[in-house]
This record gives structure tokens, C-alpha cells and sequence, in this order.
């Protein structure tokens, strides 16, 4: 079970856990105006980027973005995505070469930061910005950790706001003065531009989509790919399987393969890994009274371990998403990215970036572990605790 840093503050009211199928999907998409978002975690970092909005300003902002990352506007950041991917390809033939030990958690930070920044502003990452932008890292996970207070959370993590806040004035400018990059203009453009025509579209609500943006589209993608590698360690039959089938013929089936291992790590450490939501109307959930005033916790991380849903559902098995049968038909029983009009924006870049690193990485590359975490952190994300070491050595055929 997931452990709390600190005690949570006293509530005024009862808490209810939701983890049925059923009851999820009331909750999250059959009345999400019922059961809404209070405060997000997050807000600290993220101000009213669209993860923490509310009501018709949260409608404008998620309008504005949506069709970015979905269907034609996707296509918009394959090139991106892959140019990202090639770069840890490189990367990865280095340390294949002098056999150095390297931490792949960190690698896979690097990676879809590179992707997401590469998708913001059409430039590749550099050293510095990798460097400054670790502290979009350093507070959320230190945000279960902070004082209950806004005031005294604030003073301690105020270095790393500055430097994202110093980071994100410089990419703002450069949007909006300076040359596109390599690839034309990226979604940072998008927002800029808006800020012509929409005055509620202000630098600082500008900084944070940005750096709302830069913490989803980098922190969740890292944190599966690190657990789908060490995974693929603790399970070395389905990592054969995995070398053999993203190496081999036919790009259907080997996206397919990679698709199925990216699909059953997210069932076992989900990016969104609890959904809190407050009840504002009196209701009847899954045959419960609930009072308006509940404080309700969806809980994906449960609802993808229930052994009614799941056989051996603590077992790694990618093949559940290989076959027709293989996984719950109720779409409340698998929602890594939540479910209904608050589901993650960035669901199909995510997936997306993944599969494509994990082409490349793949048929070339398997990290031997020196060490792996014993337990999980449950923070914004259920991230392995600890670092990952590990140097190359040849895949498994």
C-alpha cells in the first residue's frame, strides 16, 4: 500500500476510496461537474496551467490545447520525438562502447525532457536547460513532503521556482522574438500567439502552461520508462520477448509488442496513480450515500491490482494487451491517465514518445542493473525510490 510522506491536514469531511470500475466511471466521466478538482498538488508549481484550472477559464485553456496533442496535431512532433529518441540512441552507443555505468532513470528523465522541450519551442535540449530544469523534478518530488502552509511550502523550495521561473521567461522571449527552431515553431508559439488575441493569455498564465507542460510531459513518461526497464530486469522471459519482437519484422507487430509493454507497466505504476475529488452535490455511488462535502480519492494504482479485474495482477505480463480477452472490457478497470473531460492532455504524446524511444532502445541495448530501489516514493507520481545504475550488455535474443 502507498505510504504518506506527512500526515494529511485534517478534513472537514469523510473521505471515500473508489476503486470499482463502476463507481470510477461515475465519478470521473459520467459526473465529472458532481465531483470536481479542489486544489491540485501541484498548483504551487504549476499556478493555473490547465492540470490545476476550474470552471470556463480550465474549458478555454484545455480547448486551446487539445487539438495539439491529438490526431493531425500530433503528427505535429513525430520528427520532434524521434530526434529526441535518435540523441539517447547515441547516447546509449557510447556507454555500450566504454562500458560505463550510467543511471537509466536519469536517462530517461533526459530523454522526455529533450522530447517535450523539442515540442515546446522546436529546439533540441541543451546542457543548461537540462541542468535548470532539474528543479521542475526537486519539487514535485518534494511537494508531499513540504508544510501544510502556502506560505511556509513556498519559502522552502524558493530557489527552484526561480530557476524554472528564469527558464521559462527565456523561452517565452525567444517564442516570441526570436528564429523557430530546426523543426519551425513549436507549441510555446501557440501560446504566444493567443496572448494577441486573448487578454486573460498574460505572461504569467503563458509561464504556467509552460512549465504546467514541461512537469506532465516529462516527469510521467521518465518515471514509466524507468519502471518499464526495471521491470524488464526483474522479468527477464518477457524482456526475450520484448528484444526479439522490437527487433523483428513487420512494424505492426513490433509496435504492438512495444505498445503492450508500455500499456501493463502503466497498469502496475500508473502516471496519475490517485485522482482526489470533492463532492458537491448529495449522490449515490455504487449503492453508497455521499454527502456533498466528500472528499473522494479514485484510485488507479488499486483498481489495476484488483485480482476480480486482473489475474496475478502483481505478475508483469504484457501479454494481457497483446489479446481480445486478455483485459478487463469495463473502461473504468484500466485508466492510467484517468478517464472522462480531465483525462490527461498528453496521453497520446506520451504513448507515443515512449514506443518511439523503445524502438531504437530496445533491439540494441539492456541494462544490467548494479543495483535496483526496494520500494516505491508516492508522490505526484509512484516513482521507484532510489537510484537505477547500470552499464550495457548485448540484448536478449
Amino acid at each position: 500500500m502507498p505510504r504518506w510522506h506527512r500526515r494529511p491536514p485534517p478534513r472537514a469531511g469523510p473521505t471515500v476510496l473508489v476503486t470499482g470500475p463502476q463507481a470510477v466511471q461515475h465519478v470521473l466521466a459520467r459526473h465529472p461537474e458532481w465531483y470536481v478538482e479542489r486544489s491540485h498538488r501541484a498548483r504551487l508549481l504549476i499556478g493555473d496551467g490547465v492540470l490545476s484550472g476550474t470552471g470556463a477559464a480550465w474549458k478555454q485553456q484545455r480547448r486551446l490545447l487539445q487539438g495539439r496533442f491529438t490526431g493531425t496535431g500530433m503528427r505535429r512532433y513525430e520528427r520532434r520525438i524521434t530526434e529526441a529518441a535518435r540523441t539517447t540512441a547515441e547516447r546509449w552507443a557510447g556507454y555500450a562502447r566504454t562500458g560505463q555505468t550510467f543511471d537509466v532513470g536519469l536517462e530517461m528523465r533526459r530523454f522526455a525532457l529533450d522530447a517535450i522541450w523539442r515540442s515546446l519551442t522546436g529546439h533540441p535540449l541543451d546542457d543548461r536547460t537540462d541542468r535548470e530544469l532539474a528543479a521542475v523534478g526537486a519539487v514535485a518530488a518534494a511537494l508531499p513532503t513540504l508544510p501544510a502552509d502556502a506560505t511556509d511550502a513556498r519559502e522552502a523550495i524558493a530557489a527552484d521556482p526561480a530557476r524554472i521561473d528564469a527558464v521559462a521567461r527565456h523561452a517565452i522571449e525567444a517564442a516570441r522574438s526570436g528564429p523557430a527552431g530546426p523543426d519551425g515553431p513549436g507549441l510555446l508559439h501557440v501560446l504566444t500567439e493567443a496572448a494577441t488575441e486573448r487578454p486573460e493569455y498574460t505572461d504569467r498564465l503563458i509561464r504556467d502552461e509552460l512549465v504546467t507542460l514541461l512537469m506532465a510531459g516529462h516527469e510521467t513518461t521518465a518515471t514509466t520508462l524507468t519502471w518499464l526497464y526495471l521491470l524488464l530486469d526483474r522479468y527477464p522471459a518477457a524482456a526475450r520477448e520484448a528484444a526479439v519482437a522490437a527487433g523483428g519484422e513487420g512494424p505492426v507487430q513490433r509496435r504492438q509488442a512495444i505498445q503492450a509493454l508500455v500499456h501493463e507497466t502503466l497498469r502496475l505504476y500508473p502516471s496519475a496513480w490517485i485522482l482526489p475529488r470533492y463532492a458537491t452535490e448529495d449522490d449515490t455511488l455504487a449503492g453508497y450515500a455521499i454527502a456533498a462535502g466528500t472528499d473522494i480519492l479514485v484510485c488507479p494504482y488499486l483498481t489495476h491490482r484488483d485480482p476480480k479485474l486482473w489475474p496475478e495482477p502483481e505478475q508483469f505480463d504484457p501479454r494481457r494487451f497483446m489479446t481480445p480477452d486478455g483485459r478487463p472490457a469495463h473502461p473504468g478497470a484500466y485508466f492510467p491517465f484517468g478517464v472522462g473531460s480531465r483525462a490527461c492532455l498528453g496521453l497520446q504524446f506520451a504513448l507515443r514518445e515512449s514506443s518511439v524511444l523503445l524502438e531504437h532502445l530496445l533491439p540494441a541495448y539492456n541494462p544490467a542493473f548494479r543495483s535496483t530501489p526496494t520500494k516505491a516514493a508516492y508522490g505526484i507520481t509512484v516513482r521507484p525510490d532510489g537510484p537505477t545504475p547500470a552499464p550495457l550488455k548485448p540484448p536478449l535474443t
